[in-house]
């Protein structure tokens, strides 16, 4: 009911109106209580950081790309090199700092023994990081 007159030939007409005055109330109170609480939000605390020396970034090793072909055909960085060649550049390349990452690239059709030969002659003469690349098929399966 609203408040207006003493006339009551007519029918009291609903309130339109919304009352925001507890509203406004409300939003001054949390006012200042955020206005006296946000220097407490502010304040530091004072640290003595220790000093550290950054070691400097070490420099990623060589790759080094060998090939071996169906035919037991040996690449280095695709260059045709024979087993005595291989084996000096094997000498060669463990004595570097940091040591080169031999990959080790073969033709599925190669055969097992001349892979195991070069594995075994890269570990004789020094070399300790190899890998192998292999290639990812596709989704269809095709090459």
């Amino acid at each position: 009911m609203s408040f207006g007159g003493f006339n009551d030939n007519k029918q009291p007409a609903p309130m339109a109106e919304i009352n925001v005055t507890p509203m406004v109330d409300v939003m001054l109170v949390l006012l200042v209580i955020f206005i006296l609480a946000a220097p407490l939000f502010t304040q530091s605390i004072k640290l003595d950081l220790p000093a550290a020396q950054a070691t400097p970034a070490q420099t990623e090793p060589a790759t080094v790309s060998l090939s071996i072909d169906p035919a037991g055909k040996i690449f280095w960085d695709n260059t045709p090199v024979t087993q005595s060649e291989l084996n000096q550049r094997f000498v060669i390349a463990a004595k570097q700092q940091p040591q080169p990452q031999l990959q080790l690239r073969a033709d599925k059709n190669t055969r097992y023994e001349i892979i195991a030969q070069v594995m075994g002659a890269a570990q004789a003469n020094g070399l300790t990081k190899l890998g192998f690349i292999t290639e990812v098929p596709n989704a269809s399966g095709a090459k």
